[in-house]
């Protein structure tokens, strides 16, 4: 058994499929097939069911997938142990964000440190806030950053930064947002993001600040990234709580326009497992953004 199997036999576990799975490895299909293969055949247990083109974890594939995990982690340990005494010359830190963080705060913040230090790769998974929780919970990254509330007691959770959330509409729909109320914002159409996402949670407080019961709003469309939404309310689906992060292209370019409703600030949190050894990578990076040169682009201070 080697690392690499286990690599590839957890990314097929989650991907649930062969070819994802290849692409997010960066391998061909048959290398990948060929992998779970031969960690089945060598230990005489059948991990995965195949189910017309998806496959699904066998009663033996859950159990193993845990310990598998478990053995990743602690190789990923031991590297960063090793990173650690070659004074940060090299080595390798994952870093895990929910979208709007992922996409449109931390690139900036990881160009900074890169140029800092060279040497050192960094590896960029994005998800929803619950998925970057489940990443980091399980010890799958350095760090994880989110945009939502997060209980989870293996977990640091710590403020890193502050968001300005607006209510974005196409121009066309300025009536409506200079008009807002609490009956109009029940009433409207929404465009919203999934469950589990940061965003979603922030538009559903958004609403609550304005005495509205979340669960009465009227979602036209729910879609799974920012980039859906924007172009979705570009076009006219209806109106959207975004990050101005993400929106503040779209709005100097004029294909947005954001309503005078101020809303609630959110923070941006840290993510750190309580038990995970933390790199001397891990921790240069949180001073890189702690002493982020403003001037280098556009962010919140940590504090009010």
């Amino acid at each position: 058994m080697t690392l690499e199997q286990l690599r590839v036999f957890v990314a097929v576990a989650e991907c649930e499929h062969v070819t994802r799975a290849a692409r997010q490895l960066n391998l061909t299909q048959s290398a990948t097939s060929a992998a779970v293969a031969a960690l089945e055949e060598r230990h005489g247990v059948k991990l995965f069911d195949r189910i017309g083109r998806r496959i699904a974890l066998t009663a033996a594939g859950r159990a193993f997938l845990g310990e598998a995990k478990a053995v990743l982690a602690r190789a990923l340990a031991a590297e960063r142990a090793l990173g650690d005494l070659a004074g940060l010359k090299t080595g390798e830190l994952v870093l895990a964000a929910s979208q709007t963080i992922g996409s449109y705060w931390l690139p900036l913040r990881i160009v900074q440190f890169r140029a800092l230090y060279p040497g050192l790769t960094i590896k960029l998974r994005i998800g929803n806030t619950l998925r970057v929780a489940a990443l980091a919970g399980g010890g799958e990254v350095d760090l994880g950053f989110v945009e939502g509330e997060v209980a989870d007691p293996s977990l640091i959770v710590e403020p890193i930064a502050w968001d300005e959330l607006l209510i974005v509409a196409a121009p066309k729909e300025r009536g409506v947002l200079d008009g807002l109320d609490a009956s109009g914002l029940t009433a409207a159409p929404w465009v919203a993001r999934e469950r589990g996402s940061g965003t979603r949670e922030a538009f559903e407080a958004a609403l609550t600040a304005f005495g509205v019961d979340a669960s009465m709003r009227n979602i036209a469309l729910e879609l799974p990234s920012n980039e859906a939404i924007r172009a979705a309310v570009e076009a006219g689906a209806g109106l959207a709580v975004m990050s101005r992060l993400v929106v503040s292209a779209s709005i100097k370019a004029g294909s947005l326009i954001a309503s005078p409703l101020t809303l609630p600030r959110r923070r941006f949190f840290l993510l750190r497992h309580k038990e995970r050894y933390e790199s001397q990578a891990a921790l240069a990076f949180v001073r890189t953004i702690e002493n982020y040169d403003e001037g280098a682009g556009e962010s919140l201070p940590v504090t009010p």
